[in-house]
């Protein structure tokens, strides 16, 4: 098996701020289309920029929490099989 040195991309600090900054950028290029895009708006909210950005980041965080919810609920304790 392999040691813990050979995994530990995500423990150097310069590979962190690599990544928030990629982070970053993709969220920077999420609302880039968005200023050359023609909106048809079907209701008030649909129509402010970035919308569609901001409302992809917050399904996805809904999301997350609701996994994590489930999970909470769905659980079982170490001894479920008798052991």
């Amino acid at each position: 098996m392999a040691s813990k040195n050979d995994f530990d991309y995500f423990d150097k600090p310069k590979n962190i701020r690599r990544l928030w900054f990629m982070l970053y950028v993709a969220c920077g290029l999420t609302v880039i289309p968005d200023l050359f895009t023609t909106r048809h708006a079907h209701f008030w909210i649909d129509a402010f920029f970035g919308f569609y950005a901001l409302l992809g980041f917050v399904a996805c965080t809904v999301l997350i929490l609701f996994s994590k919810l489930v999970g909470l609920i769905l659980k079982v304790k170490e001894d479920y099989y008798g052991g």
